[in-house]
């Protein structure tokens, strides 16, 4: 009995050698010595936000969260409720829905933007499909058949007098007729919502948050979701002609608009049009690339921009956690292999199931360079998604993660379309801690670890968000920083990690980001992160590798530490040498020493503040050119 007992203790402390042996340390390295990205507000948006039927002083659940949550843009069209909206009698017709037309009242939801959502971006959309809602008169009666119930046969077409199939499915007995319930939409009816909103005789919006406009949604699939209008497809080149008239039209009208394009619906139709490759000019094309180069052909020949942001939607179908937890490399990891991968197949007009690196914002890069230009200026959107999950922790860290890949390679815009639990904390997390610009960050285990870093314009603070992709597993990471000093000891952390079936966000102040605190020493950072979390740490700290921002105008400083104790030290980046005043001031305004009146060289300098014989408060040390100025606040302790 002694025997085996020992045997057992013996193999218990041999399990916990191997599990600490095997838990290897995964070392993370922040890079400031190279060139930051700044990270666009609106990749933190949301579909389908305001309220459309009502003007009043109050706000609803949805936009109180938007507010708290830090929700900078918000796409308003909704979806393909978009293709025939009339803005002149406030009608859509829905296309899963029987096509049955409805009041939808765009006017309303754009000035509940202006007066609940101050400060953030709308989206709104274009029709090009040539068809708007003109009534409701001819609506089929879904009360009066099974209380307005969901069930299968909810895509048949029969707005118009059509016959209900009681089998369900998308094709009714009698098909409605279109025509009783639709009119002609002309490409100037599509644009005049801008003459209605922005113009002289108009509403009075401001149009500088209301800068973009979907041009229109998902049309390779119209034979499917619009089949009441086309119930054969229409050519690639045909949607071209009627892209190209509205965005002409809309240019016109409002010359700083943001025209998005073209939509497409899911992975097919990144490269399909119908089932097809698309023939021009003797080659085949797939959709994206056929897109991106008849707009650049179409632009040269007119002068004019036709396109300001590339749009696509995306809706992977797994539901299996760990395959979910890679699809943010879908857009730009060009070593990824997408599991669902099939248009990229067609992707040189056959089947090649060699084709399997998706990387489709990459490609789309690589295409606007190839055909309009290194210098293209066109922006990356994704303004529908959504996952196959009902774990909330899954969705977290798949939205975090696809997040920071945003951040990293400067996406302009994110709407994710499905939202469920877990997605206010993430956006909230994100939106409200991290800062302006985008720091390189590498990992030894990417795949399971990720860090997204973030630093403010004046370099005094950066925000750390490591990502831990792995189901059950901690994982220790130490958090090296190159190029950023930071001072010994604590600084705040916070996670999101655990979260149940039900909303934990409610508030700013009222959430479930679980606030613990992480030490430094040497500018390194020990944690362990917990299965399945989000984890944001805050630090104050001092740039030292900034030589990148050279060609910037002005000059950029930074006091550290601060707050301060006997000593501090001025470091400022110059673009060329030029003479420097520098003087110290207290709060309420008083000199209280000119520190160094020379002339410095251009680049990286350091000054000593001696800030001991300093009463504890706060201070102002102003550097003054002969062309610019700065004054940064000083905190004596």
């Amino acid at each position: 009995m002694k025997i085996l007992i020992k045997s057992s203790i013996l193999l218990f402390f041999l399990i916990l050698v191997i599990q600490a042996y095997t838990q290897t340390v995964v070392t993370v390295t922040v890079d400031l010595t190279k060139n930051t990205v700044p990270v666009s507000p609106y990749i933190y948006g949301k579909n389908n936000v305001l309220p459309n039927t009502f003007l009043s002083s109050g706000t609803n659940t949805e936009v109180s969260r938007a507010i708290a949550a830090g929700v900078r843009l918000v796409r308003q069209g909704g979806g393909n409720n978009s293709t025939k909206y009339n803005w002149r009698l406030k009608l859509s017709s829905h296309p899963d829905w029987y096509n049955n037309v409805y009041a939808n009242d765009w006017d309303v939801a754009a000035q509940n933007l202006q007066n609940k959502l101050p400060g953030v971006q709308g989206m709104w959309s274009f029709q090009l499909l040539g068809k708007a809602a003109a009534n409701t008169q001819h609506n089929f009666n879904d009360w009066g058949y099974n209380q307005s119930q969901w069930w299968s046969g909810v895509n048949q077409n029969l707005a118009g007098g059509g016959q209900a199939n009681p089998a369900g499915g998308a094709q009714a007995l009698v098909e409605g007729n279109p025509d009783l319930y639709l009119e002609e939409w002309t490409s100037d009816s599509t644009v005049g919502i801008l003459d209605k909103w922005f113009g002289a005789n108009g509403l009075g919006y401001d149009k500088n948050v209301i800068k973009y406009w979907d041009m229109d949604n998902e049309p390779e699939i119209w034979s499917g979701t619009h089949d009441d209008v086309m119930k054969t497809q229409c050519s690639a080149e045909e949607f071209m002609q009627r892209y190209f008239k509205v965005a002409k039209a809309a240019r016109a009208k409002f010359p700083d608009i943001k025209l998005v394009g073209p939509v497409p619906a899911n992975e097919w139709q990144w490269f399909r049009w119908g089932s097809d490759a698309i023939s021009y000019n003797g080659k085949k094309y797939c959709w994206l690339e056929y897109f991106i180069l008849r707009i650049a052909e179409e632009e040269k020949a007119t002068g004019i921009r036709l396109l300001d942001v590339l749009d696509i939607h995306y809706y992977p179908g797994s539901q299996d956690p760990a395959t979910i937890l890679q699809f943010h490399r879908v857009f730009f990891d060009r070593n990824y292999v997408y599991p669902e991968a099939n248009g990229l197949h067609t992707l040189n007009g056959g089947w090649d199931t060699s084709l399997n690196k998706e990387y489709i914002l990459g490609r789309c890069s690589d295409w606007l360079t190839k055909y309009i230009g290194a210098d293209h200026g066109v922006g990356l959107a994704v303004t529908e998604s959504g996952i196959n999950t009902s774990n909330s922790n899954v969705q977290a860290v798949w939205y975090a993660s696809t997040l920071g890949e945003f951040m990293k390679n400067g996406v302009e815009i994110f709407t994710p379309w499905s939202w469920s639990v877990g997605m206010w904390e993430t956006i909230h997390l994100f939106s409200r801690y991290n800062h302006e610009n985008f720091v390189p960050a590498t990992s030894q285990d990417e795949t399971l670890v990720s860090a997204y870093p973030t630093i403010n314009e004046s370099h005094d603070s950066m925000t750390v968000v490591l990502v831990n992709r792995s189901l059950t597993e901690t994982r220790n990471v130490t958090l090296s920083l190159n190029g950023y000093t930071i001072a010994d000891g604590l600084f705040s952390m916070n996670t999101i990690s655990g979260l149940g079936s039900s909303e934990t966000f409610n508030s700013h102040t009222s959430n479930a980001l679980k606030k613990t605190q992480v030490t430094a020493q040497n500018s390194q950072i020990s944690v362990t992160l917990a299965p399945l979390s989000i984890n944001s740490i805050i630090l104050k700290g001092l740039r030292t590798g900034i030589q990148s921002d050279l060609k910037k105008p002005g000059f950029k400083a930074d006091v550290f530490p601060n707050p301060t104790g006997k000593n501090a030290q001025l470091q400022f980046l110059l673009p060329e040498k030029i003479s420097l005043n520098i003087e110290l001031y207290a709060a309420n305004g008083q000199l209280v020493e000119v520190i160094n009146q020379s002339v410095f060289e251009a680049g990286e300098n350091r000054v000593e503040l001696n800030t001991g014989k300093l009463e504890p408060g706060l201070y102002f040390v102003k550097l003054k050119s002969a062309t610019n100025s700065q004054t940064l606040k000083v905190f004596k302790n």
